[in-house]
């Protein structure tokens, strides 16, 4: 997380929500030669205390959760370069925009029994974005082939201990830089789901 407090004013609630609206981030976990990393979508409880999702079995995180372990899950928002040209101020210097937030817990392996409903819950909350499409269901699935699909996945959960969020939007900066700013990531849309972070940031002026 950025170290300026100035960023870092989002409230508890507002990075769940956050999270949950995103439900796909980067799991982080150590192991004994590297840092292991795994793109994974989620499911977070509205407390914000609970994850769950899944692992291809042969993911080298698997094989460390004998027992459970530290980890990080990190979640990007809208990112943008900013150019200090768009400053309307001298003496500036170039900067990258974004949200972000980090929840970090202990990470455990599952029963394979759970497998199923951490499915369903989690295509539930993505299908039900998509109406009025009739929602996919497993059930629509042979079940032969979803047990031998399923065989190669694994249930995880996660018990968030802690949740930080940067939000940064030029907030060290006066106004009228930061329409600057906002114009400019506008017209460039150089970085990841400009438009979002160019409303988050018009929300913040």
């Amino acid at each position: 997380m950025h170290p300026n407090p100035i960023y870092r004013k989002a409230g508890r609630e507002t990075n769940i929500a956050f999270a949950r609206e995103r439900s796909f981030g980067v799991l982080a976990v150590n192991s004994l030669q590297t840092p292991l990393i795994s793109h994974i979508p989620f499911q977070l409880s509205e407390d914000g205390a609970h994850l769950e999702a899944h692992l291809v079995r042969v993911n080298p995180i698997v094989k460390l959760l004998k027992y459970p372990v530290e980890a990080v899950v990190a979640i990007s928002g809208g990112d943008s370069y900013i150019s200090p040209d768009w400053y309307g101020i001298e003496n500036q210097v170039p900067t990258w925009n974004y949200i972000a937030v980090h929840l970090r817990g202990t990470l455990s392996k599952l029963d394979q029994i759970e497998l199923r409903g951490i499915l369903d819950r989690l295509s539930a909350n993505m299908e039900q974005r998509l109406k009025p499409k009739k929602p996919w269901t497993t059930d629509k699935m042979d079940e032969d082939v979803f047990a031998t699909m399923s065989m190669q996945i694994v249930p995880v959960a996660m018990d968030v201990h802690d949740i930080d969020g940067t939000w940064k939007f030029s907030q060290n900066k006066p106004a009228d830089a930061i329409i600057g700013a906002m114009n400019g990531a506008r017209m460039a849309q150089i970085g990841s789901e400009v438009d979002t972070l160019v409303k988050q940031m018009d929300l913040n002026i």
